[in-house]
């Protein structure tokens, strides 16, 4: 997601990238493996990546000059397969979308978890905020009806649509996957396919598009909290989607949120603090604490802490470490 101007000569470079080519920004191609934990009973991963395990699949890389380069073919156990990530290495903090994160791969642990044991989210509808790179996306793609991957500017759009594409002959897609355009700080809904420019018709929306995303049962997003300025429009943009989408369907929205905790000296606080972190948790009350904040003058959002040990890990490149949560945000309505 883009972070704002104030902070876009800032170079920074996600932990999972360490170990790619020394002195290379981008772009780079990575693969993610995603295997079956042997705690898992196999039965619905078989199912359904039966075809991609099975698979034989084409490696994508890059020459020095940035060059993609003829694949090479290669088959993988029956229980693995491989999704590749186009991304760059080191980005501006505004830019970071254009990266792999470590909560971006919590996340995708957990809808991959949830995908082979339950129908959880068969057949939905589902809105992914400040998508990046796209993987998680592209996993929900497998099982979801439609799938709409949302963020800000053309180079991290194009690099997500490219990433699509890119697996789009490896994953068996069950539904659409869209890639649209979804500035936090502007109105909702969207304005509805407008502009010259290609990519600005590229990824804006239908009509049809939003009137089915307002109706969206499940929500995703992954490290989109960093700063104050974002977590306040990220809980601003959540509340008009989440609150629209609440009218609409009987059964109400779930976000599903990955974060990474970053540690920093904050001169404000004179302590170390984890930016934006407290204010993300202002804004939301853990669930059973909610009764009493209906009339509240902020928005109730209920959220619950899933225990991350608890969630089997599927992509093996990465070490989740102790600074990862993943939170189930529900939106509560205040009593009018």
């Amino acid at each position: 997601m883009d972070g704002g101007d104030s902070m876009e000569e800032e170079q920074v470079m996600s932990e999972v990238h360490i170990g790619c080519p020394p002195h290379s920004t981008g772009p780079h191609i990575s693969r993610f493996t995603i295997s079956l934990p042997p705690e898992v009973e196999p039965s619905r991963y078989n199912e359904l990546f039966k075809a991609e395990a099975a698979a034989v699949h084409e490696f994508v890389t890059l020459d020095e000059d940035g060059d993609l380069v003829l694949p090479r073919r290669t088959k993988h156990s029956t229980q693995c397969f491989s999704v590749t990530i186009w991304h760059n290495i080191t980005s501006s903090i505004r830019s970071v979308g254009l990266q792999v994160w470590k909560a971006e791969l919590v996340l995708s642990d957990f809808v991959m978890h949830k995908m082979c044991t339950s129908s959880e989210f068969d057949g939905i509808v589902s809105l992914e905020l400040g998508a990046g790179t796209g993987l998680v996306g592209i996993l929900l793609g497998h099982v979801a009806k439609k799938v709409f991957l949302t963020d800000r500017g053309d180079e991290i759009l194009d690099n997500c649509a490219q990433n699509i594409h890119l697996n789009c002959g490896v994953l068996q897609f069950q539904g659409a996957v869209h890639v649209r355009e979804l500035n936090w700080v502007k109105p909702w809904p969207p304005d509805i396919i407008s502009g010259n420019s290609v990519s600005q018709k590229r990824y804006s929306w239908t009509s049809s598009e939003i009137e089915e995303v307002q109706r969206a049962s499940l929500l995703v997003a992954a490290d989109v909290i960093y700063s104050d300025d974002l977590t306040d429009a990220f809980f601003c943009i959540l509340e008009r989607l989440m609150s629209l989408g609440s009218e609409k369907v009987l059964i109400s929205a779930v976000l599903y949120l990955a974060l990474e905790k970053r540690y920093n000296f904050s001169l404000n606080d004179l302590d170390v603090v984890a930016n934006g972190y407290s204010r993300f948790r202002s804004y939301m009350r853990v669930e059973g604490e909610c009764e009493s904040l209906e009339d509240g003058p902020l928005p109730c959002f209920v959220g619950r802490c899933i225990d991350v040990n608890g969630i089997p890990q599927y992509v093996r490149e990465y070490d989740r470490g102790s600074d990862v949560e993943l939170w189930q945000i529900k939106y509560k309505k205040r009593k009018s």
